[in-house]
């Protein structure tokens, strides 16, 4: 396995492969690896040539500073799991310098207003972060397809959009949502929940799943108060939103359309963390 820390390394290995027409495959993560991250790799090895893995904590994309600094950074114990699956697989584990050359601020993106919707409401100049390092990491790998998560699905979307409008070569794939056992969806903030809240997180997959059954027979506005409901029998979790948006515009919706996805959104803190989550409604 290769680990390289400098971009201009990166480039210079990667460069050759480019031409001779190598499919390169990138999974962007900001590490501490777990199944979900796993499974995005595994598929790229499966669809590509070579495989690019970066794993770096943007701190741009985050707009809580103790949410950065509590970020938890366990790049040896990655490099194992990787190893696991495969020794030629390409780690790219950049320094802040390396990334920003000193200046780390983000740029400024438009979505066309995806950016405004759910997670941009929550947390101001987030996207922006991600849109700075998505492009950045882009450009310097160049790679044919890249593999996201459907968890952060409003951040999927919005790296389709970043890539339309930058006309980047590359193909996004979005893969579904890795849970674990008891139905959370895996996420590197689990680490950080007691084994007691980690098993009351359960409760939110299970409520989401509700909410679908009951949006198939009842109207936004009651399925988006039965989930309110549900959360206010359980004090342990402090419910910030849930919404029912449009999967294409992100856009809330009142009334259901025919022929239109939908899907719910939901973000919830339970000790402090905070969690988000989703699910298909159709």
């Amino acid at each position: 396995m290769l680990i390289l820390n400098k971009k201009s390394d990166l480039s210079a290995f990667l460069s050759p492969l480019s031409h001779q027409n190598k499919s390169i495959g990138f999974v962007p993560t900001m590490g501490a690896l777990h199944d979900g991250h796993l499974s995005l790799l595994k598929k790229s090895l499966e669809e590509n040539d070579v495989t690019v893995m970066s794993i770096f904590v943007n701190p741009t994309q985050f707009n809580n500073a103790n949410d950065l600094e509590k970020y938890p950074r366990t790049l040896e114990e990655d490099v194992k799991k990787m190893g696991k699956i495969s020794d030629s697989i390409i780690v790219y584990a950049p320094s802040v310098s390396d990334i920003y050359e000193g200046n780390t601020v983000s740029e400024s993106f438009e979505y066309d207003g995806l950016e405004h919707q759910m997670e941009g409401q929550h947390r101001p100049g987030h996207f922006d972060g991600v849109g700075t390092i998505v492009k950045r990491l882009f450009e310097i790998i160049k790679p044919t397809t890249a593999y996201f998560g459907e968890k952060d699905f409003q951040q999927l979307q919005i790296v389709k959009k970043l890539v339309a409008l930058y006309v980047i070569p590359v193909e996004i794939i979005g893969c579904p949502i890795f849970r674990e056992a008891n139905g959370l969806a895996m996420s590197s903030r689990n680490e950080r929940l007691s084994e007691n809240a980690r098993k009351k997180a359960a409760s939110i997959f299970e409520i989401l799943q509700q909410a679908k059954l009951k949006f198939e027979k009842q109207s936004v506005s009651e399925t988006i108060q039965f989930v309110k409901k549900e959360f206010e029998k359980h004090p342990e979790f402090e419910l910030e939103y849930f919404e029912i948006a449009d999967e294409t515009t992100l856009l809330s919706t009142e009334v259901k359309e025919p022929n239109k996805k939908y899907r719910g959104f939901i973000a919830v803190f339970i000790e402090k963390i905070r969690l988000i989550d989703n699910i298909s409604l159709n």
